[in-house]
């Protein structure tokens, strides 16, 4: 039994250690890891499957495995735990980080059509964008289909927005749902 486990966890680690040295050219190995690189193998197939869209053009600005579907604007303003890559895999996301940082903890969900922005237009100047400001989504929150996030916003841990929500203002003491536009507190958890 112990021979068996130290075969699979010696595969495991030569599985891992190919795959790095494969993928290097098109991702900065510091994010070929965590959860679902280590514990799942959806990590690597989401890395494998993103290298021919890299190879046309698509999010090459990006150097962890995403989705062609989504867009970032800078990959340098986006903080997040290798652990958390799975965000970047749900279709039609919008990452608006030019000017600001966007801050994602450990364990955050993100659904599909959701859009963090973290610079508006100037209501006076439509060719302008109003200074950035950082958005903060804290661990363990998930934020629901076709929501909104806008600039500024900081989410407490365990906080979790209905789908379809607009959240233009901080909710940093978490453990709530939140819902509507603008997003309220709808329940506390």
């Amino acid at each position: 039994m112990i021979r068996k486990l130290l075969k699979i966890n010696l595969f495991k680690k030569i599985f891992i250690a190919v795959n790095k040295v494969l993928l290097s050219p098109f991702f900065n190995t510091r994010y070929l890891k965590g959860y679902y690189f280590e514990k799942k193998s959806m990590g690597w197939l989401w890395a494998w499957k993103s290298i021919p869209f890299k190879l046309v053009g698509v999010n090459t600005n990006i150097p962890w495995p995403a989705s062609h579907n989504i867009r970032i604007h800078k990959a340098e303003n986006m903080i997040f735990s290798p652990s958390s890559i799975n965000i970047f895999q749900s279709p039609g996301c919008y990452y608006n980080n030019f000017s600001a940082k966007i801050v994602i903890g450990e364990g955050v969900y993100i659904a599909p059509n959701v859009g963090i922005i973290t610079a508006n237009h100037d209501v006076n100047n439509l060719d302008k964008h109003m200074p950035g400001e950082d958005v903060i989504i804290n661990k363990d929150t998930w934020i629901g289909m076709n929501s909104v996030i806008l600039p500024g916003v900081i989410l407490g841990e365990k906080t979790i927005v209905g789908a379809g929500s607009v959240v233009t203002k901080s909710f940093p003491e978490g453990n709530c749902v939140i819902a509507g536009n603008p997003a309220k507190v709808i329940k506390k958890l």
